[in-house]
């Protein structure tokens, strides 16, 4: 493994609350118990854990249509008069309206900012929200489960301090929201691996490269049912090296989704958790900042799991197979243990098939000869030098969380293994069948803490269509704005310093063991 790094950790204890509904695949339920679980293995010793503000409207319209902020703002569930701007922003049934709606999205994209902003001021080495990766969502409509694309989010964010920043995506659907989002621009590169070929998104064809200035900044590697730890390695390293040669990145946004994992309730990939977190050892060892996201993920105990055990591989710390005890340790029988059995299903990516993929790609990527060159100008600071303290705030203030926040809890306060108030799901058991459809344009021991605040001026986004809307988003990453105040944190250790295959349906049925 690579050398020890400086990880920061993003997490709100009430992510897990939120619920998209009876029977639905997607569950937020599953952050805490990898929260939960990281903290029984002690992983919190080792990492500055931080609990992120909410994103405020004015950080989501930097990509985001302010209609469809104002939309996911005031919806509410069971709005008789919404029905129009629901079929409009494309929510309904894959992407729900919910109680807590509009702050899930917060508390998601909250953390993503937050940790492109903690990068940015080289206060850490790696940043890890597991509650982002939501890479389907377009500036005007939801889609595949995903409301904000926080991505997107972050990498504006990060674009403010580095001139290339390098999108990879290991989910098993394709990142379709995040590269759309940067199609024409060179100052971002997006790389894809995932299914392809009557499968949602129905993006995601080794043929689309990117337009006009982003041109051959689009990387996606089209891959087929079954593919484990030896193929998947055998693809994904010599491509990210030759990008790493050739673009030579200032950052790395990783999306870690789980649904690639075996036996995903919606996945079709043979991936171990090794395997998967080959990606992220390979990844941290070109040194790069790395900001580390979750995804997708359906099948919760295993994404607790893998998201667990690549947080210690981001430590560089091992961890026993046989789980400790910890509040859901129920969810991981029969056998307790950390590490899953890879299927016996037959890998459909022959050698000849990914040999052809990497020769493609390799080929598209000549077109990159060197790390293309941006107008030069002044990087702007992300972080405000001086943190609030008791002397500005209010006295008549009843909630001062930003102070609240700062201060720092003795170990002895900490418990490794104290419910966060949630319970689990009891609709989890609920027969229903859900479809992910493509669309035509498409608790303890670490929530005493500091508090990390998202920055930045509002900047443009994109319309629907790929080459608009990364115009859109070209514009906007050309001249970084200017930025807010963002950290004012003190880690609990120490104070901070300051054009695609035909749309396809997916069938899924709920896993009764969830």
């Amino acid at each position: 493994m690579s050398g020890k790094k400086r990880v920061s950790y993003y997490y709100d204890g009430d992510v897990g609350n939120y619920y998209y509904g009876p029977g639905h695949p997607m569950k937020p339920h599953r952050i805490r118990m990898t929260h939960n679980l990281l903290l029984n293995y002690g992983l919190y010793k080792k990492m500055e854990i931080y609990r992120p503000h909410k994103a405020s409207a004015e950080d989501m319209t930097r990509f985001h249509s302010d209609d469809y902020i104002n939309f996911l703002r005031t919806i509410v569930p069971d709005s008789d008069n919404q029905s129009k701007n629901m079929s409009r922003f494309n929510v309904g049934e894959d992407c729900p309206v919910f109680d807590g709606l509009y702050e899930f999205c917060q508390l998601s994209s909250g953390g993503s900012l937050a940790g492109a902003a903690k990068l940015n001021s080289a206060q850490s080495d790696i940043a890890v929200n597991w509650a982002g990766g939501l890479h389907h969502a377009k500036r005007s409509e939801a889609s595949g489960f995903c409301y904000v694309n926080d991505i997107v989010l972050a990498i504006l964010e990060l674009l403010k301090r580095h001139e290339r920043v390098l999108y990879i995506d290991i989910d098993v659907h394709h990142g379709d929201g995040v590269e759309e989002a940067f199609y024409c621009t060179n100052r971002v590169m997006t790389v894809s691996f995932h299914k392809f070929g009557e499968y949602f998104p129905g993006t995601g064809d080794i043929k689309d490269v990117g337009a006009k200035e982003g041109k051959h900044y689009a990387v996606n590697c089209p891959l087929k049912d079954h593919i484990d730890d030896d193929s998947y390695q055998r693809i994904f390293r010599p491509v990210i090296q030759h990008i790493m040669d050739w673009y030579d990145p200032g950052a790395v946004v990783l999306q870690c989704g789980a649904d690639s994992l075996t036996g995903d309730r919606l996945g079709c990939f043979n991936l171990s958790l090794k395997g998967h977190a080959a990606c992220v050892e390979y990844v941290k060892s070109f040194n790069k900042p790395l900001l580390m996201l979750g995804g997708g993920g359906y099948t919760i105990r295993n994404v607790a799991r893998c998201w667990t055990y690549e947080t210690a591989v981001a430590l560089n710390t091992d961890i026993d197979d046989e789980l400790p005890f910890n509040d859901y340790f129920e969810y991981f029988g029969p056998d307790f243990r950390l590490h899953i059995s890879p299927s016996n299903h037959e890998n459909q990516n022959s050698q000849e098939y990914l040999e052809l993929n990497l020769k493609q790609i390799v080929e598209n990527l000549r077109h990159v000869a060197s790390a293309p060159s941006v107008q030069m100008q002044p990087l702007v600071d992300t972080l405000d030098p001086e943190s609030e303290d008791e002397d500005r705030v209010d006295p008549d203030n009843r909630r001062a969380t930003a102070l609240v926040d700062s201060k720092i809890s003795h170990d002895a306060e900490l418990s490794e293994s104290e419910d966060e108030g949630g319970r689990k799901d009891s609709h989890s058991n609920k027969e229903k069948v859900y479809r992910k459809k493509a669309t035509p344009t498409g608790e303890a021991a670490a929530t005493a803490t500091a508090t990390e605040t998202p920055s930045g001026e509002a900047t443009g986004g994109m319309d629907t269509k790929p080459d608009e809307a990364a115009a859109t988003t070209t514009a906007a990453v050309a001249q970084p704005p200017p930025a807010a105040a963002t950290d004012g944190a003190a880690p609990p250790t120490e104070p901070a310093a300051p054009a695609p295959a035909a749309p396809a349906t997916m069938d899924q049925t709920q896993d009764k063991t969830e």
